[in-house]
């Protein structure tokens, strides 16, 4: 799967900061580096976040989809199960009628009361693997909003972890590896 343009974007746009600081380093500031190696690090964190809320959004699309496409099969066999149960009634009714075609009517009567029954389990076997897919769609949507949390926590890291080189100060390198180890976190738990 590619990255969408706007991962390549924040890609890029993180290249670019960690050169600066790259620059910045030459002063032998031990902090610069130290930074510098966490941003480059983060990077490579929040790109891999965003490829999987990416994935996850993708297969909470494709799981409902198919969900949906269980439930018109389920919808379409229940069809065929009244007009079944609609046949087989209305050559029950012809049965209980004297004449030379009753036995007839009570044999097609028979016949299509078989078949709706088959049909009928048919049709709750797609009901199951509709709900099966909803299940599925719903695990995907909760890890896809995880990702997104976890993803801006790590591009917040960055953004931060880039201040420490401005201002030259550690605070904001460590805020910046707090909110790291929380979009860690948050995307680790996104699959537990």
């Amino acid at each position: 799967m590619t990255d969408s343009p706007l991962e390549e974007m924040e890609a890029h746009e993180h290249a670019e900061h960690a050169e600066h600081a790259a620059h910045a380093a030459h002063e032998n500031d031990p902090l610069i580096s130290q930074v510098t190696f966490t941003i480059a690090v983060l990077a490579v964190v929040a790109a891999i976040a965003a490829s999987l809320e990416t994935t996850e959004g993708d297969r909470a699309i494709v799981s409902k989809n198919d969900a949906v496409l269980e439930q018109n099969k389920a919808t379409d066999t229940w069809n065929l199960y009244q007009a079944k149960s609609l046949k087989k009634n209305l050559y029950a009714i012809a049965a209980d009628q004297p004449g030379p075609k009753a036995a007839g009517y009570a044999k097609a009567a028979a016949k299509n009361g078989g078949e709706e029954a088959a049909i009928g389990k048919q049709a709750r076997a797609f009901e199951a693997v509709r709900d099966a897919r909803s299940v599925e769609a719903e695990a995907h949507e909760v890890r896809h909003g995880r990702l997104t949390i976890a993803s801006t926590l790590l591009h917040m890291a960055i953004a931060i972890a880039t201040l420490a080189i401005i201002l030259r100060r550690r605070w904001p390198w460590f805020a910046a590896l707090a909110l790291s180890a929380a979009g860690a976190a948050i995307a680790a738990w996104a699959y537990f």
